[in-house]
């Protein structure tokens, strides 16, 4: 069975994503489910930290498929996310046919067969959006997709509008099942429409208190109910702290969580709340800033 069909509505898909402590909404489960149903690629918007490409890794798990990953960095471009070739190993195989021609008459036509063996499935280096599309089914994450510039986002759309690339020596690949793509972005920069357009969208907000307290209870089981409570409250607060460089997100919510009872923590108290905070905020202003109100987030 096509691994797309495998839930039959957005609340089948939400439960297996919970059975693996990945909890959701009912919008993001819904736009997840109709990406699968629909086979349009999903593109997550929001702040880092918020399961964009969690929701990705758990998809994969879910549909009992691999992840091929692309990360997206300035000056990425189609070669290195399409395909290479292994010119080391190309420039062995030469030197070994030199040293057999070496010691005999070599003929006008084995020169040329030569040549065309050269760029053959031997010397073929896959990166990842090619290994998508000869490997599918498959989780495509297209991580950062914001980092890359306007150039690879243009290449980026043309694949997903045709499931299919060309290799000029090897001809045209095309998919036989489109694979599940998951873009995500944590808008540095505005995406065009363009590619928005042939994407399903939907914003990741940072998770309300129950939402973030049932993830606490699911990925941090050790973690007592009183512990995530207070935890949850804080982290919750912190978030709302004017000027903060970077608010801390589920995983540092996470962090903090296991920290704590790491050191035995059954309660959380100012001290052991300032001696652990590094494990959430990750900026020396906020550490800070956070410090100063973390007594005032206590009493609340």
């Amino acid at each position: 069975m096509d691994p797309r069909e495998a839930f039959r509505d957005p609340a089948a898909l939400a439960r297996a994503l919970g059975a693996t402590g990945y909890v959701c909404d009912e919008g993001l489960a819904t736009v997840a489910w109709l990406g699968l149903r629909l086979a349009r690629p999903l593109l997550l918007e929001g702040e880092p930290g918020t399961g964009k490409t969690a929701l990705a890794e758990t998809l994969a798990a879910v549909l009992d498929v691999p992840v091929v990953r692309l990360q997206c960095y300035e000056g990425i471009d189609a070669s290195q996310a399409l395909y290479d070739w292994d010119f080391p190993r190309q420039i062995l195989h030469l030197r070994a046919l030199e040293t057999v021609a070496a010691q005999r008459a070599t003929a006008p036509g084995e020169l040329a067969a030569v040549e065309q063996e050269l760029f053959t499935e031997r010397f073929l280096l896959p990166r990842p959006v090619l290994r998508a599309l000869r490997e599918s089914p498959v989780v495509l994450l297209v991580d950062e997709i914001d980092r890359a510039d306007d150039e690879f986002e243009a290449f980026l759309l043309e694949v997903l509008s045709t499931w299919a690339v060309t290799i000029p020596e090897l001809g045209t690949i095309a998919a036989s099942v489109p694979p599940v793509v998951v873009l995500t972005s944590n808008r540095t920069r505005e995406l065009h429409d363009a590619l928005k357009r042939r994407c399903l969208y939907h914003w990741l907000e940072h998770p309300s208190f129950a939402r973030e307290l049932a993830i606490v209870h699911a990925r941090a089981p050790e973690v007592s109910e009183r512990l995530a409570e207070q935890l949850v409250t804080v982290v919750q607060q912190v978030r709302l702290e004017p000027g903060l460089v970077k608010p801390p997100g589920l995983a540092e919510t996470l962090d903090w969580a296991r920290a704590l009872h790491a050191l035995g923590v059954a309660e959380l108290d100012p001290a052991a709340a300032a001696a652990t905070l590094g494990a959430a905020v990750k900026h020396r202003d906020d550490l800070t800033r956070v410090r100063v109100a973390l007594d005032r987030m206590l009493t609340r």
